[in-house]
């Protein structure tokens, strides 16, 4: 059950950037399990990806045919990664991008591939590539959506979220869908993600907003600690609108509601994470670096012992002290230790405090969300990461996932 997580209403068409969905049976029969991104010539597409060394094939071509043209279809499968398949899972995917480009009279090196699902097996050609014309056929500016549920995996809600942004010069549309549960961890992306606005935005600066925004969400969020082989986030700017670009006053407007959308769609994740039953927020200040506070969060969010206790409700703060007390972090002072959930303090200068409460911080942890402040009380710069707590469900899932 998602933690406060709702399947999200209308979101806004993005003139330029049409989506069709269908049912390819790569799962079971039912359910959308293909989804076809097509842009309007002139668009301009910015991606990151996977840095795991195993990356499925899906994204050694996608990263391929980036850099050959401009990207003008993105085709998105769920059900089946595509990943430690080798040349044939390579040889495999190139067909469906060919079978797109043919469809859509484009070249193939314009066509980007996507999959997530089960790894190390081979895709299901003889239900894909018949899917494919019947996708090329009714893609739409409204469906979005429809290919949000059509990439989902173990998503138990489809994740998906619109803004829009008033500059001097008009309105600039931002939509963007995501999926993921599980298999997430920061070393790029941590799932995947199509972000679009009508916004008419060069290569080079789009690819600086991607990453910049990337940061800020979905590298800084963590459920189970294992990065998958498949991650992708794609930005794409269809050219249909007003300009923008980062010698432009509306730059950093255009780069915060960038960044405010993405970290939505990252926070979904978290809430939807698999078995989930909290939402938490780890805050750390009083460091040295940001990179010193990410890591001092990234300890206590993959620490499986404050991850149970979260579970259960249990107050047990000596793992978060332990965890943080482990953290890479050269010659850290307990002394400057303070650890606080929500607004019940408990560790002051290393110590417990004299006035704390135990039912206190018990009720903090029973809400379905709630925040770990940790200061390190060694400098003034901070970072925020999310993640969720670990259940009997998570091990279930995971357990029974190719069942």
């Amino acid at each position: 059950m998602a933690v406060n997580l709702r399947e999200p209403g209308a979101l806004a068409p993005i003139a330029g950037a049409r989506w069709a969905s269908v049912d390819a049976a790569i799962k079971k029969p039912g359910g959308d399990d293909m989804a076809l991104l097509v842009l309007d010539e002139g668009a301009t597409v910015a991606g990151v990806f996977t840095r795991n060394v195993f990356a499925a094939a899906p994204v050694v071509l996608a990263r391929r045919h980036m850099a050959a043209a401009s990207p003008r279809a993105l085709l998105i499968n769920s059900g089946n990664a595509n990943a430690g398949t080798g040349r044939q899972g390579e040889a495999d995917a190139l067909v469906c991008c060919r079978r797109v480009a043919d469809s859509l009279g484009v070249a193939a090196e314009q066509v980007l591939p996507f999959s997530t699902g089960v790894i190390g097996q081979m895709l299901p050609m003889s239900r894909i590539e018949p899917a494919i014309p019947r996708l090329a056929e009714a893609p739409a500016e409204d469906g979005w959506l429809a290919a949000a549920r059509a990439i989902m995996t173990t998503d138990t809600v489809p994740k998906g979220f619109s803004r829009r942004v008033e500059l001097d010069e008009g309105t600039v549309t931002l939509t963007g869908i995501s999926k993921g549960s599980g298999m997430i961890r920061p070393d790029m992306a941590t799932m995947l993600a199509f972000i679009a606005t009508d916004a008419t935005v060069p290569a080079a600066d789009l690819d600086a907003a991607l990453r910049e925004a990337v940061n800020a969400s979905f590298n800084s969020i963590t459920v189970d600690g294992d990065t998958s082989t498949n991650d992708a986030a794609m930005l794409c700017a269809t050219g249909a609108g007003m300009a923008v670009d980062r010698h432009k006053p509306g730059w950093a407007a255009f780069v915060g509601a960038l960044r405010e959308l993405m970290a939505d769609l990252a926070c979904a994740i978290v809430r939807d994470a698999e078995g989930a039953t909290r939402f938490i927020t780890l805050s750390v200040d009083g460091a040295t670096s940001v990179d010193e506070a990410r890591a001092v969060a990234f300890t206590v969010a993959h620490s499986p012992l404050f991850k149970t206790a979260a579970f259960a409700g249990d107050p047990n703060w000596g793992r978060i002290l332990a965890a943080v007390g482990r953290a890479p972090v050269a010659d850290l002072a307990i002394d400057g230790v303070d650890i606080a959930l929500d607004d019940v303090a408990i560790v002051a200068g290393g110590q417990p405090r004299a006035d704390y409460r135990e039912a206190e911080a018990a009720e903090v942890m029973s809400r379905a969300e709630f925040t770990v402040h940790i200061g390190l009380g060694r400098g003034d710069a901070g970072a925020t990461v999310w993640t969720s707590d670990l259940s009997y469900d998570y091990v279930r899932i995971n357990a029974e996932y190719r069942s």
